[in-house]
């Protein structure tokens, strides 16, 4: 079981070809009323097997609550847990990986860490299944948040090298968001989202994956939010979103272009409009010695392209000790970026509700 929150807390468990896996969410306060329909509606973007950019393996993951719900769906003061039953499971594709590990996944680790017991079928502990149950954690989140005007959404910024335009990191609107909710395949720009598509099923076809970039921007959050140092929004963002698999790099705002950026263009002047102080522009990516400004909160996360491929690769056999090739079978996303865009969604809510509370 792993687990994330200071305040709020996520315990997660279960293995992708278990009987279920599962969450438990500690220190959501009683009378939070939460829309099912809604709920399952989010569940369902990051659900596999929905569409030919995703792996074949369909899932319905839909959540099963064990406690922490009255019978009207609303938040009792609890522990709030709940299951997803794994229901097309395929684990003799994974018989040889206890001897032979898949390069740049995380069987070898495991192995030397847990033995050659440890579970790796679908990728066990290890595998992108296990953001299904953090996206009810995250889906719970999403909706106390917007019952306080707090707004959070993402899309796909890019797949290989071909990029979609970033957000307005000045102008996000709510209706903005609320858009990129209802695309199959997220994105701001539809002639980049077609070269994106037909990347993937070139890597597809030639038994290979691509990876790509998440762009989740959060709007509507109160000023001063969060601490300098250990307790930074960058901190509790970061640490959430390094636990969902295949992330490798994680920036906020203008990120590693600040870095080749004089003072003078880096820096966000600050003016009054009405009532309120904002910036001219948002490098930053709204948030100044880790407290959130006020502006647009913008994060953008790299994921490497899937490890499972079909293509021949160099292994070893653990037992000879000796090179071996290997081909991955099973059922695995060319690209697991557009499924992705959710589970980012997700972690920030997350991370906003434990710093919030």
């Amino acid at each position: 079981m792993n687990r994330y929150g200071k305040r709020i807390k996520l315990d997660i468990y279960g293995g992708s070809h278990d009987e279920k896996i599962g969450m438990i969410l500690s220190g959501i306060p009683a009378g939070e009323a939460i829309d099912m329909d809604t709920l399952k509606a989010f569940m369902a973007r990051r659900a596999p097997g929905n569409d030919p950019y995703s792996t074949s393996r369909k899932e319905p993951d839909e959540p099963v609550f064990l406690s922490g719900l009255d019978e009207n769906n609303v938040t009792t003061g609890e522990d709030i847990e709940a299951v997803i039953y794994n229901q097309n499971q395929r684990s003799g594709d994974y018989s040889s990986l206890a001897d032979t590990p898949r390069p740049s996944h995380a069987d070898f680790a495991a192995i030397m860490k847990y033995g050659k017991s440890v579970d790796l079928r679908g990728g066990g502990h290890f595998s992108g299944r296990l953001t299904a149950p953090m996206c009810i954690a995250g889906g719970i989140c999403l909706q106390m948040l917007a019952r306080r005007s707090i707004y959070i959404g993402a899309h796909i910024y890019s797949v290989g090298t071909v990029y979609d335009r970033p957000f307005d990191a000045v102008n996000i609107s709510k209706r903005d968001l609320d858009i990129l909710h209802y695309w199959k395949f997220p994105v701001l720009e539809g002639s980049a989202g077609a070269k994106m598509k037909s990347l993937i099923e070139h890597a597809r076809s030639n038994g290979d994956s691509v990876g790509g970039i998440v762009e989740c921007a959060v709007i509507g959050l109160p000023k001063g939010l969060g601490e300098h140092m250990f307790d930074s929004v960058e901190s509790a963002i970061s640490s959430i979103v390094f636990g969902i698999p295949a992330v490798k790099g994680i920036e906020f705002g203008a990120g590693f272009a600040a870095s080749e950026m004089l003072g003078s263009e880096n820096n966000d002047p600050f003016y009054v409009d009405g009532d309120e102080i904002k910036t001219r522009t948002n490098n930053a990516g709204g948030i100044l010695g880790g407290m959130t400004s006020g502006m647009p909160l913008i994060f953008r996360a790299a994921l490497k392209p899937t490890p499972s491929i079909a293509k021949e690769q160099d292994s070893v056999s653990l037992s000879r000790m000796e090179n071996v090739k290997i081909t991955v079978g099973g059922r695995h996303d060319p690209c697991i970026v557009p499924r992705a865009v959710p589970v980012f969604e997700a972690a920030a809510a997350l991370a906003i509700i434990d710093l919030m509370n």
